[in-house]
Parts: C-alpha cells; structure tokens; sequence
C-alpha cells in the first residue's frame, strides 16, 4: 500500500499527443491517404501502361509456346485487342492501399483517443485523492 501511495503522489504529466506513437501512426496515415488522393489519376494512367505490357508480353509467350509445339503462327497484329475491352478494371487496384491506410488511420485514431482518456482518468483520480488545500496534516 506504502508503494502505491508513493506512485499517486509524484507530480503528472498532461497527457501531450505528440509523445504517444498513436499520434505519429495516425498522423502518417492520415498524410497516406492524402498522397494517395493526390496521385490516382497518374496512378491510373501509368497503370494503364504498365498493365498493357503486361498483357502485351503474355500474348507474346502464348504465342512463342504455341509455335514451339508446332502449331500454325497467328498475327499478333491482328489478335490485338483494345487494353480496355481486355482488362476494363486494374490487375493492381489503389483502392486496396487506400483502405488499408484508412483501417489504419481509423485504428490508430482510435487507440490515440483510448490513450488520452486514460489519462485523463488518471488525472481525475489524482484530483480526487489530493487532500483539500489548508487541511493539514493537524490530528486532534
């Protein structure tokens, strides 16, 4: 009991954000999700190109295979299809970076939130068992 009535009467602290690692999480997630807002119309776009060599490549090696198993060559030119008819949605979504920097965000939020409340729970107690000012330590 001694030991714990030593502890309540060191001074607090207030609780500041910026020292809970919460704050920084929430803060980079935050600033992720920002970023990603800021490049998805260029992420697309060179999505686009990346994901049309892609495919461009694949048909390239369907094709050597089949020449190698003897079969009659056929036109790349003329089996080209348009890249939009072929893969109308991203192989590789920015949705899925999206919503994890949000679960992130959202997560860390509320663990920082979680944090502050306990210390101001914390602050209440200390208030509560502080003895009134002019109340002395005189025993009758």
């Amino acid at each position: 009991m001694e030991i714990m009535e030593i502890m309540d009467t060191s001074p607090r602290q207030p609780f500041r954000p910026t020292d809970s690692p919460w704050f920084w999480a929430t803060a980079f997630s935050v600033m992720a999700l920002v970023g990603i807002g800021l490049i998805a119309p260029k992420f697309d776009a060179r999505q686009r190109q990346v994901e049309g060599r892609f495919l461009g490549r694949q048909q390239v090696a369907n094709e050597r295979s089949r020449r190698a198993a003897g079969l009659a060559p056929v036109d790349l030119a003329e089996e080209a299809r348009d890249r939009e008819i072929a893969q109308p949605r991203r192989i590789v979504p920015l949705w899925t970076l999206a919503t994890a920097a949000g679960l992130a965000a959202i997560g860390s939020g509320v663990m920082l939130h979680r944090e502050w409340r306990a210390s101001q729970d914390d602050m209440a107690r200390a208030q509560a068992k502080k003895p009134p000012a002019g109340a002395g330590g005189l025993r009758v």
